[in-house]
């Protein structure tokens, strides 16, 4: 009886990039080393033949065994292959070995190694499909390879790319300036008066930087969640008729680039502001400072947040079921008795899941405090100057960074305690006829009250980026008319030799659409992948796996960008100052939220179309690709256009990563407002907003609508029917 081997194309098709990758392709990316991990094996690196030697044992067992998935020495070759791979990676570095005994082993290892190339990345990602084959094989996703293969390969991405920076940054806070170990460094650096300082509460002196951005972050999100409250209130429970205008007011903020609410500030109330100058001429008083520091800030980022906590509040609202209102006013309460014990207590987890995000937001802000912060120092622009000032001090830089972190990841603690402890659930699945509570008038006439300045305010703004940059200053009140700004930024000629692009701001804006146009797509598919993994896949460590997920969005950009500037500016993934590393930056940053809406998309899908085409033979990528996709489009939509408009705008991670070559609409926006240059930097953002509503458009073009198959007419008996 003859014995067939059992190598599927998957399998085969791993193990071919493996040994393509260790034989055939270079294994460091610079250095002028174009040559395989075999070949400089053999020659002056012989730590990496223990790689090639792993991959030709796996290899062989292939070609031996005759079901090598399931063959007890998978595992651990790969396992074996994966840790050779680290260890050389991670042990020899720049300036030759990290750990003694590999210098003692390899004396040729004290001229060091650049950074991991095409072939070195390529055969880890070989190693763990092969892992990932080996576990399935054993039962990991219930057998099912694409999932399993799917855990594997986003754990390690994690791993590399959230979490080994972090570790990496927080290990630069125990250094010294020669980064050498130093307890004692630390705790100076974070028992410093200046941090902690308390003299503002009891004088006119300022406090230290974690109270300011403490005080910053509880007013902001106190004054945010306000105002989305009374916003959500207008829009949900009141007849209002405004209500459309009021929705596009408020999601202006979101497409809008950070620097140019501080610049409009600064143009409306600052020493020389419009209306600075218009007050001191009437009151005759004369102008101050007073939009600089905590006043400033407050005012641009209660703008900048409230669109954020006005649609988590009106989600909340309408998902409150009307019937509980509808008894409450039944059984003789008056609306605004209702509104205080039934509508109220189930506002509850919306406005602690708005504070709290308001909250983190303000924490990770840099954009506003770095145009009008003035002495108002917190710990986004103390980490900004701690790394690019005059004195590189990447300890510090990290300490402060650690603290942010840790304040950050306490309010994240806190959502998730304050949502788990009480249940709100209304929609039981249960018909419901109940007619939403009127709002009580004291109320509707508060929230007209406060939302009506917010609107003016708002206008005003953005009238100023409207206007600003078409139209010679307009912070001296010459209104007349002008292209000069956008000319300066954008001109172009077209010749005999085709087009030709002079202006300032072109590299910055093409970096820019090609770092958002990479990172969409990438950050939509591993945020909707995930999503599926933890929703209809049963693996272990699943909770600790969502967790993980989530994790990344609750650290700090600014702490990104320090972390991503401490890890990977030295081998073995030494990719500053590249495009890859924006990318990877916005990709890792905003994923959770691609995952949430998916996650979310999910949940309104039953698990019998997917289960039905199991049953057919289908696989789980076939299962996804042509059942689920076209069934969450509307999540696909969000993912995309959240991940785009937010490479587009974003600035705290990427100020630290920006370099001459690759620069990003912002970080030239904060050029030219660092110079004074108020009216280009205004200029570019309108086009920049523009270019943004053009790109979201042709998403939505591109996604098209979830179809599902109904029907377009009504039938009589429904027709008939009043609408409610």
């Amino acid at each position: 009886m003859t014995t067939t081997r059992t190598i599927d194309r998957a399998s085969l098709g791993w193990l071919g990039l493996l040994v393509v990758s260790t034989v055939g392709l270079p294994w460091y990316a610079t250095g002028g080393i174009g040559a395989s991990a075999l070949t400089l094996g053999l020659s002056d690196r012989p730590w990496l033949l223990p790689v090639a030697g792993l991959t030709f044992s796996l290899a062989a067992l292939a070609l031996i065994a005759r079901d090598w998935r399931r063959h007890a020495l998978l595992l651990p070759l790969v396992i074996a292959a994966l840790a050779a791979l680290l260890l050389q990676a991670f042990g020899i570095g720049l300036n030759g070995p990290v750990l003694p005994a590999l210098g003692t082993l390899f004396p040729t290892a004290a001229s060091g190694q650049t950074g991991l190339g095409l072939g070195g990345f390529l055969a880890g990602l070989a190693l763990l499909g092969l892992l990932s084959d080996g576990l399935a094989a054993r039962g990991f996703c219930r057998g099912e390879r694409f999932a399993s293969a799917c855990v594997i390969i986003i754990v390690a991405l994690l791993t590399l790319f959230v979490f080994f920076p972090i570790l990496k940054l927080g290990a630069a806070a125990f250094t010294d300036e020669t980064g050498a170990l130093a307890l004692g460094r630390f705790v100076e650096r974070i028992t410093a008066p200046n941090l902690w300082g308390l003299a503002c509460f009891t004088s006119s002196q300022s406090c230290g930087v974690v109270i300011n951005t403490l005080q910053l972050g509880i007013l902001s999100a106190t004054f945010a969640t306000a105002l989305g409250l009374a916003l959500a209130l207008l829009v949900a429970r009141t007849d209002f008729r405004f209500k459309r205008a009021l929705r596009a007011l408020s999601i202006l903020p979101i497409i809008t680039p950070p620097f140019v609410v501080g610049v409009a500030i600064i143009v409306l109330f600052g020493r020389s502001g419009m209306l600075t100058q218009f007050g001191a001429e009437l009151f005759d008083v004369r102008p101050g400072r007073w939009v600089y520091g905590l006043t400033g800030i407050l005012m641009a980022q209660v703008l900048a947040f409230t669109p954020v906590t006005f649609l988590v509040l009106l989600g909340t609202l309408e998902a409150i079921n009307p019937t509980l209102e509808e008894a409450s006013k039944t059984l003789g309460a008056r609306p605004l008795k209702t509104f205080s014990t039934v509508t109220w207590p189930l506002l509850r987890p919306g406005i602690a899941a708005a504070f709290l995000l308001a909250f983190i937001e303000s924490l990770a802000d840099f954009g506003n405090p770095i145009v009008l912060g003035g002495g108002y120092d917190v710990l986004s622009t103390k980490i900004f100057f701690a790394v690019v000032g005059a004195r590189y001090d990447l300890g510090n830089a990290a300490t402060l960074a650690m603290i942010l972190l840790g304040l950050t990841l306490v309010a994240f603690w806190a959502q998730i305690r304050w949502l788990g402890r009480s249940n709100y659930v209304t929609v039981t699945g249960k018909s419901d006829a109940g007619l939403v509570a009127p709002m009580p008038p004291m109320l509707k006439f508060a929230a007209i009250a406060a939302v009506l300045p917010f609107a003016a305010f708002t206008i005003a703004v953005y009238s100023i980026v409207l206007l600003g940059g078409f139209v010679t200053d307009i912070g001296r009140l010459d209104l007349t008319p002008t292209f000069g700004h956008i000319w300066t930024a954008f001109s172009f000629e077209l010749g005999t030799e085709g087009l030709r692009l002079y202006g300032s701001a072109w590299d910055s804006m093409i970096t820019t659409l090609w770092v958002s146009a990479l990172s969409a797509p990438l950050t939509m598919a591993i945020g909707i992948l995930t999503a599926w993994l933890v929703a209809r896949q049963d693996f272990a460590g699943r909770r600790a796996f969502e967790f993980g997920t989530m994790l990344s969005f609750a650290i700090p950009g600014t702490v990104v960008g320090v972390s991503y500037v401490a890890a990977f500016n030295v081998p073995p993934v030494d990719i500053t100052g590249t495009m890859i590393i924006l990318v990877i930056s916005f990709v890792f940053r905003n994923m959770p939220v691609g995952m949430r809406a998916g996650m979310a998309a999910l949940a309104q899908i039953d698990r019998s179309m997917e289960e039905a085409s199991q049953t057919m033979g289908a696989g789980g990528a076939k299962t996804l690709r042509n059942v689920v996709l076209p069934l969450i489009r509307p999540a696909i939509f969000t993912a995309l256009v959240y991940s785009f408009v937010t490479a587009m705008t974003a600035v705290s991670a990427v100020i630290f990563l920006v370099s001459a070559r690759h620069n990003m609409a912002t970080a030239y926006i904060m050029g030219r407002v660092e110079n004074g240059e108020y009216a280009l930097a205004i200029a570019y953002s309108a086009v920049l907003m523009v270019v943004m509503v053009a790109c979201v458009a042709l998403i939505q073009l591109l996604v098209g609508k979830r179809q599902l198959g109904r029907r377009t007419g009504m039938t009589g008996a429904t027709a008939a029917q009043p609408a409610e």
